[in-house]
Parts: C-alpha cells; structure tokens; sequence
C-alpha cells in the first residue's frame, strides 16, 4: 500500500523506534543482573513468538510464513542469534555508549558483505564511508594506548555478525515476506537457544520479568517502527534519524550508570556516523532528469 510522503510522521514513527531501542538496552542490562544472556535470549524469542502471533493471524495465519528457503532462514537466525547473543554480554562490559557507536559500524561491513556476495556496487563514496568506521573503531579501542577492553572486541564482533545477518536478509527479502523472515527468525532462535538456556536456567525474580518483557516486546516491534517510518519517507530521511539514538544512549548511560564517554569515543562515535552519512550520500538514487520544453522524455 503507498503511504503519502510525510517527513513529520516518518520523524514520529522512528521516535517510536529510539524509543523502543533506547529501553531495550536499559532493560537488557538490568535483566542480566539476575539473567545469564542465553536465557534472556531464549525468552526474548518465546515470548516475542507469542507477541508476534496475533499479527500473523491477522494476516492470514500460518500459511502466510511459509518458507520456500528454510537452510537460508536457519543459517542468517544462527549468525544473528550469535550477535546479539554478544551484543547482550558487551552491554555489561563496557559503557552502553561504546556498544551503541561500534554497533553503528554494522552498515558499513554490509555494504562490504553486499558487493562481495550480492554483486552490489562499491563505489569511491562506499569505500571512504567504511574507511572513516574502521578509523572510528580504532579512535574508540585505541589498540596501542592501553588493553583493549574484550567487550570492545565482542561489541565489533556483533557488529560484524549483524552485517552478515542484513546481507543475508538482503537476499531473502527477494522472496520473502517481512513477516515471514520475522516468525522464523523468532521460531529458529527459539529452538537454537533452548539447551544453552536450560543448562543456566534459574526462575527470574518478579521485577527482571519487567525487563524481559521489556526486552522482548522491544526486540520484537521495534522494526515495526522503522519500516512504518520508511513507508513516509526515502531511506535517507530515516536512516539518518537513527543517529540520536548515540547521543541519547549515552545519556542514558550518564544518568542511570554514571557512566561517561571520554573524548576518544565521541570523535570514534562522529566518524562512524559520518562514514554512515557518506555511505547514504553515495547510495542514494540520482533524481530523474526534467524534460526539456519541447523535448519528449524517453523511458528506458
């Protein structure tokens, strides 16, 4: 369905995905005083599963999440089911702002992912917008000034993974439906991540089930958001809407942990985001020529 182009409500549809991403990583962390993050994995899936399920039977039922590519769908869940298992450990290791700015990275390694595997084109623009994240990244980790935190590497690591997850996404969504991807992405975690959470597994106490539902409800309906928002404006109106969510995670992280960002970080955090914006820039479509008067146009 074609929605009317309206930056004002694609603005409001993403201030619903800050938003919902913003409690995410609050909640993630809170939970895992009390969780390990196999099992706040495992719940995130079953209960987003059961979150999920009214919308699909509202579209029709089981018969529309049929997968005519079940080795691809298991094999991008066990890829993704592994990043954010590290996104969730890196979330007690460092500053929730670090995560945040090396999570960022993530579109550039798919841009990367995208050329060599899907024959995308990579363009001058492309390859100095993934230079500028891999000089952020080292800003941020400072390898040859002190030890390198492993939280640092796991964050860059899931990074990496979620890039792998997109490009494959990229792939599947050529004959898949969203929802579709969506359901068997929930269905495989949930069956990946069932024996690790079982040999960890203990009875959350009642305030962490807040933060697991928190965290699954989050996980589950965040996207939501941002394919409304997309549905209201080009990609490089939205996308670069998603850059609040660095400085507002760090202020989060200022106010509930006292943690602050020292200025390493923050000039690693603005070279990431402007390799993301040179990334936008190469990437967008160029506008179609204006006919001239008395020139017919000619379509290709």
């Amino acid at each position: 369905m074609n929605r009317t182009p309206s930056i004002p409500l694609a603005a409001l549809w993403m201030a619903g995905w800050l938003a919902l991403m913003l409690i995410m990583v609050v909640a993630g962390r809170e939970a895992m005083r009390e969780l390990s993050a196999f099992q706040l994995m495992e719940l995130r899936a079953v209960l987003g599963l059961c979150m999920l399920y009214p919308l699909v039977h509202v579209s029709g039922g089981v018969s529309v999440v049929k997968t005519q590519r079940l080795p691809e769908q298991i094999g991008r869940n066990v890829i993704h089911y592994a990043a954010q298992l590290g996104w969730f450990f890196a979330l007690t290791l460092i500053p929730i702002g670090q995560v945040v700015a090396i999570e960022f990275t993530m579109p550039l390694w798919t841009a990367i992912l995208a050329a060599t595997f899907l024959g995308e084109r990579m363009t001058a623009g492309k390859i100095t917008a993934v230079v500028l994240g891999i000089i952020g990244v080292i800003v941020i980790v400072r390898p040859a000034a002190s030890e390198i935190n492993p939280g640092q590497l796991i964050a860059l690591a899931a990074a990496i993974g979620f890039a792998i997850s997109v490009a494959m996404v990229k792939s599947l969504t050529r004959t898949e439906q969203t929802l579709t991807i969506l359901f068997w992405m929930l269905v495989i975690q949930s069956v990946a991540g069932l024996l690790p959470a079982l040999l960890v597994w203990k009875w959350p106490p009642a305030i962490t089930w807040v933060f697991v539902l928190a965290v699954a409800f989050c996980g589950t309906f965040s996207h939501y958001c941002q394919v409304r928002a997309m549905m209201h404006a080009d990609a490089t109106v939205v996308i670069p809407m998603d850059f609040l969510r660095v400085p507002l995670t760090a202020t989060a992280g200022w106010l509930l942990y006292s943690e602050r960002l020292d200025l390493f970080t923050v000039l690693g955090a603005v070279t990431i985001l402007a390799g993301n914006l040179l990334n936008l820039r190469s990437s967008a479509p160029l506008p179609a020529p204006v006919p001239q008067a008395g020139i017919p146009s000619r379509k290709l």
